[in-house]
Order: C-alpha cells, then structure tokens, then sequence
C-alpha cells in the first residue's frame, strides 16, 4: 500500500507519524516548502520524500497520488492528529469491495482535539455534501482510502483546501459506494495552518464552496466506477 502524507513544516510530528506506518506500506511524504527540515527528516526515516513547489494542499496531495504505484492509496494528514496505524483497517473496506472511497469520520479523543469553529465549519460541510450529492455523512474524513487508477480517472483539478471535498463530489457523481468508518482524532503537533483561526477555515470553506457548485458535464461521467461500487 502507498500512503500519500501532504507535509508542510511537520518537523515535529513528523517522527510519530512515520513510525506507525504500517509495515510493508510505502510513505510518501510530499513536502510543500517547508522550512523546519521536514523533507530531511522524513528522508532519514525512509519515506520516499517528493517536492511538489506549487503551494496548496490540494497541489501535495495530487503529488502523491501520482507519484503512488499501488492499488490502493491511502491519505493522512502529517500532524499526529490521526494514527497511520489505523489504515489497514481503512483500505480493508475497499479491499473487500466494501466501498470505493472509504473516510475516516474524526472522533476527537479529548475537547481540545477539534477547535469549535472547525467543528461549525465541518457541521456546515456536512449538509452542503448532502444537499450537493444525497451523501448523508458527519466529516469530510482527511484519512481515507480508494483504488488509484479510478482516483487518477476522477481527474481532479483543485489544488488548494477543495481538494478532499472534489474527490468525494467526483466519486459520488461517478456513482461510487462512499462509506465512513470511526477513527480517533487527536490533538495535533504545532499550529494548524487552516483550522488553527477562524479566517484560515472559513477560507477552506469559502474553497470549497466552489467545489460544491460544479456540475457534472451533460452525459459525462467523470471516472470509473471502481470494482465493488453498488455494493
């Protein structure tokens, strides 16, 4: 299994996180222009360790996914918020043909794990999906696990923090079986760079608003729909 890691000055997590990769996985560690030594770090714990130089998460993200060899990719955040030790039980669903995109519905470990105005922001989230899909879920899930080639067929274009809601929107109109399976959320090493104030997530949802007011092209299909979808 591959495991993108989108990682913008992480230095600090960064340790904890690639030691509970799963053995036999392949971290990919996409360093965005940091400046803390994240990319050396990463290096030194033998992750493969890519450069992406256009800034966003979006931009990482898609980085990894094409950088990635594997059947099944996997995404997690870098910050020791969510445990990597948690992703086998993740692809398992869509290894099993469970569901085609599988999310990590965040459980937060203690109060101070999800700042409020994330949670608003997520709560808004939430019914925007479900009013723009018919999908009935809790989080936009930043661990989370599909089949590569129907991923790269999705043909994302965002790169900035509309990345995450345009892979569910895209599967979802290509007709995928989304599922969210619990995982514990904690509270993240350093200072995050979009939940961390009010003006950084409600820019993400500004972002993602876009997202959420495409259409699919008149007798178009985005992707593929993978094996197992329908299930």
């Amino acid at each position: 299994m591959d495991v993108v890691l989108p990682c913008l000055d992480e230095a600090e997590a960064l340790p904890w996180v690639l030691e509970r990769i799963p053995s036999g996985w392949r971290a990919i560690v996409v360093d965005n222009g940091s400046t803390d030594g994240s990319a050396d770090i990463a290096r030194s714990l033998g992750a493969h360790v890519l450069h992406e130089p256009r800034r966003g998460f979006g931009a990482a993200c898609h980085a990894g996914l094409t950088a990635a060899t594997a059947d099944v990719v996997c995404f997690c955040d870098c910050d020791a918020s969510l445990d990597p030790a948690r992703l086998p039980a993740i692809a398992g669903l869509v290894l099993d043909g469970s569901a085609d995109l599988v999310l990590g519905r965040r459980r937060p470990v203690t109060r101070h794990a999800w700042p409020l105005h994330a949670r608003l922001a997520n709560l808004e989230l939430a019914r925007l999906i479900h009013r723009r899909t018919g999908l009935r879920l809790h989080d936009l899930g930043p661990m989370r696990a599909a089949r590569r080639r129907p991923l790269l067929a999705l043909n994302l274009t965002d790169r900035r923090s509309g990345y995450p809601l345009q892979m569910l929107v895209r599967a979802a109109d290509a007709g995928w079986q989304v599922m969210e399976t619990d995982v514990p959320y904690r509270p993240r090493t350093g200072r995050s760079k979009v939940t961390g104030t009010w003006r950084g997530t409600w820019q993400a949802v500004r972002d993602m608003r876009a997202v959420l007011a495409e259409r699919p092209a008149a007798g178009k299909v985005h992707a593929e729909t993978p094996r197992g979808a329908g299930r």
